[in-house]
């Protein structure tokens, strides 16, 4: 998680690991609670997968990626209805968001870039946000480094489990809300 993610509009909300890593399937596979949904696809086939997904009922496919430009990031892309791309508020990570803007602009998709792991107060986060507005739409709300959310990465809950009022719950619930509003518009 904290990858690029990629949403597709597809009630239930299946979740899709395109990352070798696997984070978001090892998260999953750590919950007791059945939601989210997870969905196993081949990249190959992706087109075809999320179809199956559209007849089953599902309305929206979430899929996380590897952090590298690849030609499965392409893929992803060119099925997507929106394209989220959480950077976090360092240089490097500003540069290396260049090639998914170019990809997402060649297939001519709406996206949304998320600040993430930011730390409180910092002002690079907010110089990041003027940066990457250069490029594209800046989510209003950032996420901020918190242990909560790693914490939610041991058990596969999420920070609304662990601590429904906490920072990190209203900053995944606002973030969520500025997304649904994009997603009804695509």
């Amino acid at each position: 998680m904290g990858l690029t993610c990629f949403i597709f509009r597809f009630l239930r909300r299946p979740l899709i690991d395109t990352d070798p890593q696997g984070s978001l399937a090892s998260w999953w596979n750590e919950r007791t609670n059945e939601a989210p949904l997870f969905a196993k696809v081949e990249i190959t086939k992706l087109k075809e997968h999320l179809e199956a997904l559209a007849t089953a009922g599902i309305k929206l496919a979430i899929i996380d990626t590897p952090p590298a430009v690849t030609e499965m990031i392409q893929q992803v892309v060119d099925n997507a209805d929106l394209v989220l791309i959480p950077t976090r508020p360092s240089p490097h990570d500003l540069r290396a968001v260049g090639s998914t803007v170019e990809i997402a602009e060649k297939a001519g998709k709406k996206m949304i870039f998320v600040i993430n792991g930011a730390a409180a107060r910092a002002r690079i986060a907010g110089e990041a946000a003027v940066a990457l507005s250069q490029h594209g739409t800046v989510a209003p709300v950032m996420l901020h480094q918190r242990t909560d959310f790693a914490s939610s990465m041991i058990d596969g809950r999420t920070v609304q489990e662990i601590d429904q009022k906490g920072k990190s719950s209203q900053e995944i619930k606002d973030l969520w809300k500025y997304v649904s509003t994009h997603l009804r518009k695509v």
